[in-house]
């Protein structure tokens, strides 16, 4: 990406942060950018355009500084604690804030809308690849919908950006109930091959009735 467009990228991202997708334009991207704001429809053809393009470019970057981290995770508490460590940081740096924005404008834009959910999916592949290796071999793997899951968790941390603003406590309960569950994941893989192989026959009887 060349310098302009690369400031272009980081001052729409820098509107959305100051003032809110409700208030960006060309004007406050090119001031945020220090560039004149014709360059935006050369480049970019328009506002939507490179605010598309900036939510897939942010995302990217943030995905792969956390690569390593997801890389290191060994249990789904590990997880859950690399999930609340990064949201910390994002919110702190006004990130999630933006993507709450974004995903506030992709209402009512489509081009927008396919640029987040695209952005979106990055987080979710990552976390459903832990998934997969951290649940592999559990005797609920057979029926669990790991897919839906990883989307599961990542909506919730997303979420908690705008939960927390308006009940705090909710937001801890919450992250307090998927704590739960991974303690419980950890009980299940402590128990003995018999009382695995009971558990996964009255899981798949369960499943099947349902």
């Amino acid at each position: 990406m060349s310098d302009t467009k690369q400031r272009l990228v980081d001052g729409a991202l820098a509107a959305v942060r100051e003032h809110g997708i409700a208030g960006v334009s060309a004007r406050t991207i090119a001031a945020a950018a220090g560039v004149n704001q014709a360059l935006i429809f050369y480049h970019f053809r328009g506002v939507d355009e490179l605010l598309a393009a900036a939510c897939l470019a942010a995302t990217r970057a943030r995905v792969a500084a956390y690569a390593d981290e997801f890389a290191d995770v060994r249990s789904l508490r590990e997880l859950l604690e690399v999930g609340r460590a990064l949201h910390e940081r994002e919110r702190a740096e006004g990130n999630l804030s933006v993507l709450a924005q974004l995903l506030a404008g992709a209402q009512r834009d489509e081009r927008l809308a396919a640029a987040t959910g695209a952005a979106l999916r990055l987080w979710v592949d990552e976390v459903e690849r832990v998934l997969h290796r951290l649940l592999d071999g559990a005797p609920f793997a057979e029926i669990a919908d790991i897919p839906g899951l990883a989307r599961a968790v990542s909506a919730a941390f997303i979420g908690l950006e705008l939960y927390e603003g308006i009940d705090a406590a909710g937001a801890d309960r919450a992250l307090a109930a998927l704590d739960q569950l991974a303690v419980l994941v950890e009980i299940v893989d402590d128990l003995g091959p018999v009382s695995r192989r009971a558990l996964r026959t009255r899981i798949s009887r369960a499943a099947r009735r349902g």
